[in-house]
């Protein structure tokens, strides 16, 4: 049966961005996808922040001009407007950005499976059993397991870890060629009919418009939400030369991180881990950083056998940091009239809560500060599966 050291289910940032870690390392990781490549059905907006732009070598090319500005609308469309002296945004294109790193990944020496589903995983005295089906169809014992499967994990479940019970609904598209008078922007609606729960959105960085709603699935209609947001945008848009190039939809856990998120079989990556903003919804910093801790831990575990290293990985420490996050989003979650969104977008504009808007929008609290990637890192002795016939962890 064929062996490795790591299992990656799910191609999208959180998966990439591990595998490349865990490779380059020196270990033996099979990544593995249903999508036929890495930039089709993409599920985020790609919104990137400053925090994480500062911290992580991502490709230059990859991001569209940076962003200072946002413009908060009430229901009334009342507006707030704020901005930074620093550039806080850049939108990701993350087709792009998807393909570069599997590229970095693959020269890592990741072996990519796409086409490829994970249909179980299973335990015997031998080790561990992922069943593999479709283009790359076999049964593969990996001695780790690692999810980045999204919201609604099916590693979580196999592995027998904590799945997201709360999440919102997501539905954008991406425009080009629409023009822009000013400079780049994010405009943020509040609505209980557009995004109950939530938020509408339009993002424009001077190349590229994202247009979005999201909410709670079973108080709206995503798609007919987003026609109506077209029909009538935040602002004045001339849509005549605008071409739609691309529409991206998917489910966000909103929860907050889960708490048991590892065990010496695997663990979880990602929104498959609940790595993201209860508030604002942001997953990608959240996602890198935990990423990057998950690289660290796994190589750990594989170096020295000992389960007590995920102590590191655990996700009931990472929770108490959205502690007020989670408040908020039980507040928010239950401001179903829209004058109480409108008293509360008024709020903000009075001082001192017009610092905590900002913070919001511009502060650099996403995700607990954890070690990042050391450069250079490697395993301090041979432990790859396909070299030697290295005793499989035991299963807890």
């Amino acid at each position: 049966m064929p062996r490795c050291d790591v299992l990656i289910v799910g191609a999208g940032l959180a998966g990439l961005w591990t595998a490349r870690r865990l490779a380059g390392a020196g270990l033996d990781v099979v990544l593995v996808d249903g999508r036929s490549s890495v930039d089709s059905q993409i599920r985020t907006t790609g919104v990137f922040v400053r925090r994480t732009l500062e911290d992580f070598p991502l490709p230059e090319d990859c991001f569209g001009p940076a962003v200072r500005r946002v413009v908060l609308y009430s229901p009334a469309r009342r507006r707030l407007e704020l901005e930074s002296p620093r550039p806080e945004f850049r939108v990701a294109r993350m087709g792009l950005l998807y393909r570069r790193l599997l590229e970095e990944a693959r020269e890592a020496g990741v072996r990519w499976r796409p086409r490829t589903h994970c249909s179980g995983v299973a335990s015997d005295e031998r080790g561990m059993v992922a069943r593999l089906a479709g283009s790359g169809a076999c049964a593969l014992r990996p001695r780790f397991v690692i999810g980045a499967d999204g919201a609604r994990s099916r590693v979580a479940a196999w592995l027998g870890l904590d799945r997201n019970r709360e999440w919102i609904a997501g539905v954008e598209e991406v425009y080009t060629g629409v023009p822009l008078e000013g400079p780049p922007v994010f405009h943020c609606l509040l609505s209980n009919e557009l995004a109950p729960g939530y938020l509408a959105w339009m993002v424009h960085d001077g190349e590229e418009v994202h247009l979005g709603v999201g909410g709670y699935a079973d108080r709206f209609d995503p798609a007919r939400a987003l026609a109506a947001l077209r029909e009538v945008p935040p602002v004045r848009v001339d849509w005549s030369r605008a071409r739609l190039v691309d529409r991206r939809g998917g489910l966000i856990p909103v929860g907050g991180v889960l708490r048991r998120i590892a065990s010496s079989r695997g663990l979880l990556v990602g929104d498959a881990a609940g790595a993201v903003s209860p508030l604002t919804a942001g997953g990608l910093d959240p996602c890198l950083r935990l990423s990057d801790l998950a690289a660290r831990v796994t190589v750990d575990l594989l170096e020295t056998g000992d389960p007590g290293v995920l102590s590191a990985y655990d996700g009931t420490v990472f929770r108490r940091r959205f502690a007020s996050r989670l408040l908020l989003r039980g507040l928010l979650s239950r401001m179903r009239h829209p004058a109480l969104l409108e008293v509360a977008c008024a709020a903000l504009r009075i001082p001192p809560l017009d610092r905590f808007a900002s913070k919001v929008f511009f502060g650099r609290g996403s995700f607990p500060d954890v070690p990042l990637w050391p450069a250079g890192r490697q395993v301090r002795r041979a432990t790859r599966a396909r070299d030697t016939m290295v005793p499989p962890i035991p299963v807890a």
